[in-house]
């Protein structure tokens, strides 16, 4: 699919429209917290009956139609259709076999660390709504995203990157703790919409810092290693892109391009480069907003609902390159 200039708006305009609500009503409790698995259950029985081979029919009657907030949640732009998701399966059914089989069955040994998790939310933004969180199958192309009020989960995904349990149970660890940061974010207004990489990065960059905090465990450590090691040529390339993205003058192809270097990468970032290389810019402007703030809570609260992308770089401390003709 060709992504045009308004696709980097719609990217900001999904991310205000999935934070700007406030939970209703939620009252999930860390000692209790569980993870919903009846989707994923169903989904399991439904693959297994139908040998690994449902149809868009089966699916629909038997997996969509009985869905509940979860399946609202994931189906837009990630399970999409009854038909999609049948085609997927046809071409992964392994994949989705191999999730049923081995990661569907430890998703309930993980509920202690997602208490864990909470409890240590409850404890760092006591007046934050803790999400319900649930699991489900999609189409292979999340895994996971999460409204005011959910967290929602694609195991298809997540057990596919995990070589072993130690692995799954790690990557469902980042997940519980950065996906729930989501449900907190309330950011917007005109500054964040005219500067979406910049708003990408604080995003991002902010749910890995508190799922950091909460977790003790940077969400991708090869990752931090590898940009760590080459800071430098990580915030030079990165301010040369942000200038491309914010350049409205620019052929709207080049400022795609510019900004998918950085973001919703997974499998095709630039050589040599880790995937959503953005979300480690982001983590070192929001680690760095915080431990140069007088009240470092009230830093994180700011960082949940910002509307000045710029203002925070400015504050986080972190210096961006210079850009001359000789070095553009």
């Amino acid at each position: 699919m060709r992504v045009t200039k308004r696709h980097l708006r719609i990217l900001i305009i999904l991310w205000v429209s999935n934070f700007s609500l406030p939970a209703m009503g939620q009252t999930i409790d860390p000692l209790t917290a569980r993870v919903e698995l009846e989707d994923a259950e169903r989904f399991a029985l439904l693959f297994e009956d139908f040998d690994g081979a449902p149809t868009a029919e089966q699916l629909q009657n038997r997996y969509l139609e009985f869905g509940g907030r979860a399946l609202e949640i994931f189906t837009p732009g990630r399970i999409i259709s009854a038909q999609n998701l049948a085609a997927k399966i046809a071409e992964n059914p392994d994949t989705y076999r191999d999730a049923i089989e081995r990661c569907l069955p430890i998703i309930r040994q993980t509920e202690d660390e997602l208490r864990s998790i909470y409890l240590a939310f409850r404890g760092l933004l006591p007046e934050q709504s803790l999400p319900r969180i649930a699991v489900v199958f999609g189409g292979l192309n999340s895994g996971g995203t999460a409204e005011s009020d959910m967290q929602v989960l694609g195991l298809e995904v997540l057990c596919s990157i995990a070589a072993d349990e130690a692995a799954f149970r790690a990557i469902m660890r980042t997940f519980y703790a950065h996906e729930t940061v989501h449900t907190f974010q309330r950011f917007g207004g005109p500054k964040v919409d005219a500067d979406p990489m910049l708003t990408a990065a604080i995003n991002e960059g902010t749910a890995d810092y508190l799922a950091a905090l909460v977790t003790g465990t940077v969400p991708d450590p090869s990752r931090d290693d590898w940009a760590s090691a080459n800071r430098h040529f990580v915030l030079q390339e990165f301010t040369r892109d942000l200038a491309k993205v914010r350049d409205a003058g620019l052929d709207a192809d080049l400022r795609n391009a510019a900004f998918f270097r950085w973001f919703a990468n997974a499998g095709s970032s630039p050589e040599g480069w880790p995937s959503e290389l953005g979300y480690w810019v982001g983590m070192q402007i929001s680690k760095g907003y915080v431990e140069n703030a007088p009240d470092r809570r009230a830093a994180i609260r700011e960082l949940l609902a910002f509307n000045d992308p710029a203002e925070i770089l400015a504050r986080s401390g972190v210096e961006l390159p210079v850009l001359t003709a000789s070095n553009p």
